[in-house]
């Protein structure tokens, strides 16, 4: 299934903010994206009716099995093509703001192909190669 891309930028915060905390809440998506609370609000709604995520009565959010495909899918592409991007000579900050925009256009085909070509080479930190 598709989803929009800020819907997967979402779950993709989600998992990161998860990987260094048991408890991720709105509030903690709010500061690292950086975005207004209602916004969010709006968006954790939207992605628990879609059942990509679970909150509890405390507001502790968690990754359904598809919100987390969905998130490892792009954070490994993200982590993939910023490395990609920095072993080619782009500046870091460039790379990874680059990453942000590709990971949600490639084909998986594309993206396969990319990682099978030049996935032995340049793939730091991508635990998905």
């Amino acid at each position: 299934m598709k989803i929009k891309e800020s819907a997967e930028d979402y779950l993709e915060c989600i998992l990161i903010l998860g990987k260094s905390s048991e408890r991720v809440r709105s509030i903690d998506i709010v500061r690292k994206m950086k975005l207004s609370k209602p916004s969010v609000s709006v968006a954790m709604k939207k992605l628990r009716e879609n059942g990509y995520i679970n909150m509890d009565s405390e507001g502790r959010i968690s990754l359904t099995e598809d919100g987390r495909a969905i998130a490892e899918k792009i954070y490994e592409r993200h982590v993939f093509i910023s490395s990609w991007l920095e072993d080619l000579g782009v500046d870091s900050e460039i790379a990874l703001r680059d990453a942000c925009r590709i990971e949600h256009v490639l084909s998986d085909e594309t993206f396969d192909a990319i990682k099978e070509k030049y996935g032995g080479k340049n793939c730091r930190n991508c635990t998905g190669c």
